[in-house]
């Protein structure tokens, strides 16, 4: 206990707590609770935070504007790419095809390594400096395999990628060519997160999704932020989020949470869905069956692979957060989720791999069912870029028409 108390003198980061239990722990590297072996989240000296939203405008336009609200002591320690801070577009013409009023799309296919990820990623690569790693990691299922290689090579640290076989070429080469070693796991992706795990502990690598995943899940949550600012303090009544682990959803409510405790916005509920895809919807049936207990997946099929994840850790908080915040959890087909990805960029011009459309289809899944209102002011996170996996698409867009290069041949082909 001395420990901690002289540690909550020393920074704006008071603790570690179990979820399950309460326990408190020194915030070191230290990830699941000794007496029940739940999951532990960083606790914040709140009293001693002050954000000012004046003062917010002159901060620079990446998640680290946040700095009070992230878990690095030292700001010599921040590893920078310039994740975060991306657009959300009012999504008008969207809006009026699905017959709602109001709609945003959160654009992190713009992020340095074009994820989401991005956010988790730069936060964990710093807090492994900052615990002086020597090496840094993660099982991924892409998209943070790109975004932890990228950071881990601005750290000048090694780096090692646990990957299912499974996954797109593209998210492979990409984290390649940062330099890091590609372990591919004959096998799930909880195959690979399990190796993972073993390597860790004997390696003592800084696992930036096994043990140190308390500071990791941090960045995501700067979604949650970044919201309520570019919406002028004004939050959204629904927000839906597509769902792998779990973690994402949990830590953009825990952000909303956060402001509210803080001031920065005011106290209204708001709506949190999960967004799966058939094929790997572990939350969503447990939700439709009105269980408490999430049933794995043993063999995802999707072609959303970034959310096949079929035995998600943070499953179980993400149905509870769900369920309190009075929002739902839903699945869609492949068909879709294609049928999304198409509608998303020819009505705003965004790109989106199949994660992100999962999200967009549940949205118009939810509208048709009458689940949705059309007067919530709801936004979408949009958390890939569509490049990343142009395989799940190509066989579903137009080809290119050939014609001679003749002004005749064109005539024809326009008339």
């Amino acid at each position: 206990m001395k420990q901690l108390q002289e540690a909550s003198k020393l920074t704006h980061i008071k603790s570690l707590k179990c979820r399950e239990c309460g326990r408190e722990y020194a915030p070191t590297k230290i990830y699941v609770c000794e007496d029940c072996f739940g999951p532990l989240e960083v606790i914040y000296n709140y009293n001693s935070i002050n954000i000012d939203k004046k003062e917010l405008q002159d901060k620079p336009k990446t998640v680290w504007r946040y700095f009070e609200l992230l878990p690095i002591e030292n700001p010599t320690n921040i590893v920078d790419l310039g994740a975060g801070y991306t657009i959300l577009h009012k999504a008008n013409t969207l809006a009026r095809t699905l017959g709602l009023k109001e709609v945003y799309v959160k654009d992190d296919t713009v992020n340095p390594t074009y994820s989401f990820k991005d956010r988790p990623a730069t936060v964990a690569v710093s807090k492994a400096v900052e615990f002086n790693s020597k090496a840094v990691g993660c099982a991924s299922t892409g998209n943070l395999a790109a975004a932890t290689a990228a950071h881990a090579a601005k750290a000048g640290l090694p780096c090692y990628i646990f990957i299912p076989t499974s996954i797109e070429l593209n998210k492979i080469v990409q984290a390649t060519a940062y330099g890091a070693n590609i372990i591919a796991v004959k096998g799930t992706y909880d195959d690979a997160n399990v190796l993972a795990a073993q390597a860790a502990e004997i390696y003592d690598w800084a696992f930036v999704n096994i043990n140190i995943r308390p500071y990791y899940v941090e960045g995501s949550k700067t979604l949650a932020y970044e919201t309520c600012e570019q919406l002028d303090w004004s939050p959204p009544d629904h927000v839906i989020v597509p769902v792998a682990s779990g973690a994402l959803l949990g830590a953009i409510r825990r952000g909303f949470d956060e402001f509210r405790k803080l001031g920065l916005i005011e106290n209204s509920k708001i709506r949190v869905t999960g967004a799966q895809p058939h094929g790997c919807s572990p939350v969503a049936d447990a939700f439709k069956s009105n269980s408490d207990e999430i049933s794995p997946v043993e063999q995802p099929d999707t072609i959303a692979k970034s959310l096949a994840v079929g035995n998600p850790g943070d499953g179980a908080y993400a149905l509870r957060n769900i369920r309190e915040t009075g929002g739902v959890a839903e699945s869609v087909t492949n068909e879709e989720i294609i049928e999304a990805i198409k509608l998303l960029a020819k009505t705003e011009g965004i790109f989106t791999e199949p994660a992100g459309g999962v999200t967009l289809a549940v949205l118009k899944k939810l509208v048709e069912s009458g689940v949705v209102s059309t007067d919530e002011k709801i936004v979408c996170y949009v958390t890939g870029n569509g490049l990343k996996a142009p395989e799940s698409i190509v066989e579903h867009v137009p080809k290119p028409v050939e014609i001679e290069p003749s002004l005749e041949s064109l005539t024809t082909l326009l008339t």
